[in-house]
């Protein structure tokens, strides 16, 4: 079967992408080793990720993650690249395995942890601290953890001290300023649970995992 002239735009964009991912794999690979990252097997880069471990901080990628940080790496628009950093001798950064992030940026000053398949769309920002200790206004840092299965939407801020449980989605464009619970949708400026997750219409299993099957159906109150 010939292929038609309308498809070549589609396969020199697939192909053009390939190329990318392969190319900036293979940078990021080697930027892990300069700054002593541990990475697992079979993490994927398109566009260039940047990283910057604190001495005697720890940063640790799990297997089969993905990291997309060019503009046109993901068609909802990406504007800037991942950017995962330690700020603080003490500082940790924890990625499970199957980790998707888009244009994020994952900042700690003491701890941020991501549990296994957790998605964070286009512009997320993860961060554990105020920033500016010097300002007698910002508070002190306190650790982050995001659960598995989660997925954080687009343009979504996670703010230090958060606790966000297992296969909970957060709306996009909100502010997580406490914490949420497990197995809930939760959106806002700061960020609430607007519904329980309902299993007539659940998630991909790589969203929300098995745990979902058999809930009642029931909401949650904002």
């Amino acid at each position: 079967m010939r292929l038609s002239m309308d498809w070549l735009p589609h396969v020199a964009y697939v192909a053009n992408r390939r190329v990318r991912f392969l190319w900036s794999t293979w940078q990021a690979y080697v930027g892990c080793r300069w700054w002593a990252i541990e990475i697992g097997r079979g993490c994927r880069f398109h566009g260039k990720t940047f990283f910057r471990r604190y001495p005697v901080s720890k940063i640790t990628i799990g297997n089969n993650c993905t990291f997309l940080s060019s503009p046109n790496a993901n068609l909802i628009g990406i504007n800037r690249p991942c950017m995962i950093s330690t700020m603080s001798p003490d500082a940790q950064v924890r990625l499970g395995n199957d980790c998707g992030l888009s244009g994020t940026v994952i900042a700690a000053f003491k701890e941020i942890v991501l549990g296994e398949h957790v998605i964070c769309g286009a512009n997320t920002l993860i961060t554990d601290s105020d920033w500016h200790p010097e300002d007698l206004r910002s508070g002190g840092s306190a650790p982050v953890v995001i659960g598995s299965n989660v997925w954080v939407g687009v343009n979504a801020t996670v703010l230090k001290g958060v606790r966000i449980g297992d296969n909970s989605v957060i709306g996009g464009c909100s502010v997580v300023t406490c914490d949420i619970p497990s197995n809930v949708i939760a959106a806002g400026n700061p960020c609430r649970v607007i519904k329980l997750l309902e299993p007539s219409s659940p998630l991909p299993e790589s969203a929300c995992g098995p745990g979902l099957a058999g809930r009642t159906r029931s909401h949650a109150t904002s």
